[in-house]
């Protein structure tokens, strides 16, 4: 940590000296070490405290650049803010992964199970016969599967019939999909994003499926990637396609680069056509955005500004903010999830500071700040360092598929630090409730 925190003075000093790009330089190349020094220790290639420095404060430093004329100058606490929420995520997480965590073997699924040439199974030396387990049991992870499957597409369904459209079919609305929206039905319609990570941890852990199957399996993914192209729903495509690759590598530990060059191609075509289903031409983009240079092209300007703009709308929650919420805003999944917003408005009912009114992403922090100042950071970082230091140590031991697909969805969550506030969020604490029913499902078929 001291050659971030030497890298994160430097940048401070830049930035105030009005040297905005050798500034989130220096943020870009602390976040890479730390992620390298991670990755070179464990073997880990979705560490999640690397994850969390190239999210984080990898965005941070790209934030630095100030390209826009939206970015203004951070005032002293929001470096203080960001610079202490590092630390506590830091100090948290190595205190719970321990002094010697040693290089990372993959467990569970990721012991395959081998064949002599007489056709008999042997088991990888030194593991105990008795608690050698295939997590990824056909029954529950199938049943999991198409269960999840019906009933997104149910909801989906009951959506567009209730509401009188699909996103994918209406032209000249920016915002059509805001508006797709049944309070209550619109999470289980989003779960459909669980079920390709989930079909891909089945194909992992059950090779000798038969073709039926296997079918059936990719049917169902195929049925859950398309809900998010008819809702046009950009991020939501992603998020699935995220977390199948996260799931691939937290049971393999590495994947093929030509495979992520592959699906990054795949995506871009899908990208465009969904921002052009959207309604949301160039022209429209970069009246938004507000680039200090006009001739940068778009695939260039949204990316930043996605990734960029956040740290700038914490900075302007920290000028603005006139009182904490004292736990409200964090607790907001609590208020949706049980209704409660319905009946009690004034549990939500707090304006969100934004540079732009369009521009509503915000990093990871913003909440924890919004209720309890820079001691809500601080308390929120170390609680999350702590909890994804014990799933690091845990990869190692895994076994039911379910335990794979929620570190995955951490792993998501911290890569992605830099874009929302993924915990005040109630579809992230629904997806994690749908995964731990899928535990269940998956220990009461093992044992069953």
């Amino acid at each position: 940590m001291i050659i971030y925190c030497v890298c994160y003075l430097t940048s401070f000093l830049l930035a105030q000296a009005g040297w905005d790009i050798p500034s989130g330089l220096m943020l870009i190349g602390a976040a890479m070490y730390v992620y390298w020094k991670d990755w070179r220790k464990t073997g880990n290639l979705i560490h999640l405290r690397g994850l969390f420095f190239l999210g984080f404060v990898g965005g941070q430093g790209i934030s630095c650049f100030k390209l826009s004329r939206l970015q203004t100058e951070w005032s002293v606490r929001t470096w203080l803010c960001f610079l202490t929420a590092a630390l506590a995520f830091y100090g948290a997480f190595s205190f719970t992964e321990g002094r010697s965590p040693g290089r990372w073997d993959a467990g569970g699924i990721a012991r395959r199970m081998k064949k002599d040439p007489a056709g008999q199974t042997l088991r990888e030396s030194g593991m105990n016969m008795r608690k050698k387990r295939v997590i990824a049991d056909s029954g529950g992870l199938m049943a999991a599967i198409l269960g999840i499957t019906a009933v997104s597409a149910a909801a989906f369904i009951l959506e567009a019939a209730v509401l009188g459209y699909v996103p994918l079919f209406v032209r000249g609305i920016p915002h059509a999909y805001s508006y797709f929206h049944i309070s209550g039905v619109h999470y289980f319609t989003v779960s459909c994003v669980l079920v390709p990570p989930l079909t891909v941890l089945f194909y992992l852990g059950n090779p000798r499926a038969s073709h039926m199957e296997k079918a059936g399996a990719a049917a169902a993914a195929a049925v859950s990637l398309a809900i998010p192209i008819l809702c046009v729903s950009r991020f939501q495509l992603i998020f699935a396609v995220g977390l199948s690759v996260l799931s691939y590598i937290s049971v393999k530990r590495r994947i093929n680069l030509k495979v992520i060059f592959g699906l990054g191609l795949a995506m871009i075509p899908l990208y465009i056509i969904l921002t052009i289903a959207r309604s949301h031409d160039v022209a429209y983009l970069n009246g938004i955005f507000e680039m200090k240079n006009s001739a940068t092209p778009i695939f260039i300007t949204q990316p930043y500004m996605y990734i960029a703009n956040n740290y700038d709308n914490f900075n302007r929650l920290v000028e603005d903010l006139p009182s904490y919420s004292m736990g409200l805003r964090m607790l907001f999944p609590v208020w949706a999830l049980t209704g409660m917003k319905f009946f009690y408005p004034s549990l939500t009912a707090f304006p969100i500071y934004v540079t732009k009114e369009e521009l509503t992403t915000v990093t990871l922090l913003y909440d924890a700040y919004y209720d309890f100042g820079i001691a809500g950071v601080v308390g929120f970082a170390a609680l999350l360092g702590l909890i994804c230091g014990y799933l690091v140590k845990k990869l190692k031991h895994m076994q039911n598929p379910a335990e794979y697909l929620l570190y995955a969805q951490i792993a998501m969550y911290m890569a992605l630090s830099f874009f929302t506030t993924w915990f005040s969020n109630p579809a992230t604490w629904f997806y994690l409730a749908v995964t731990g029913a899928v535990w269940v499902l998956c220990e009461a078929v093992h044992r069953g």
